[in-house]
């Protein structure tokens, strides 16, 4: 079984002899940044997958909030190039949660916390997390979080 980093690699390669420049830049991109994870701190070591996912799944959301400025700066060719580099990145992710799935979550939180209101919000949140790490964004997870406890 290939590691996603070595699945990376193989695909950057791919990339390149296929001469897709967006797909090999956004690759190599991802990879300089697994890269510079592995080397922060004292000792060189090599990713598990859960953490080059996360990785990858950070670099997805800087180019989601890149396209976002873009747009509002009237920028629409470079908001869509941005956009292109997020749906190459999506390919490496888990599949995310519906709305109906993230709802149902949070709404058995809710009710094993006993949360009522926004108060509770860092309850829920903490019974939430753990299952919907990688499966949901947290700014998702946070707005039904409290859609649930003021709703």
């Amino acid at each position: 079984m290939t590691t996603l980093k070595a699945q990376l690699q193989e695909d950057l390669t791919a990339a390149i002899k296929d001469r897709d420049e967006l797909r090999s830049s956004t690759i190599r991109l991802t990879l300089s940044a697994v890269t510079a994870e592995e080397v922060a701190g004292k000792t060189k070591r090599e990713l598990s997958d859960a953490e080059v996912i996360k990785v990858v799944t950070r670099e997805a959301k800087k180019r989601r909030e890149a396209a976002e400025a873009f747009e509002a700066a009237g920028r629409t060719d470079q908001a869509a190039r941005e956009r292109q580099e997020g749906e190459v990145l999506a390919a490496y992710l888990p599949t995310q949660l519906s709305d109906d799935e993230l709802t149902a979550i949070v709404a058995a939180a809710v009710a094993e916390s006993g949360a009522t209101g926004p108060q509770g919000m860092g309850a829920v949140m903490k019974l939430v997390r753990p299952k919907v790490d990688g499966l949901a964004e947290g700014g998702r997870v946070a707005a039904a979080v409290k859609a649930a406890l003021t709703g």
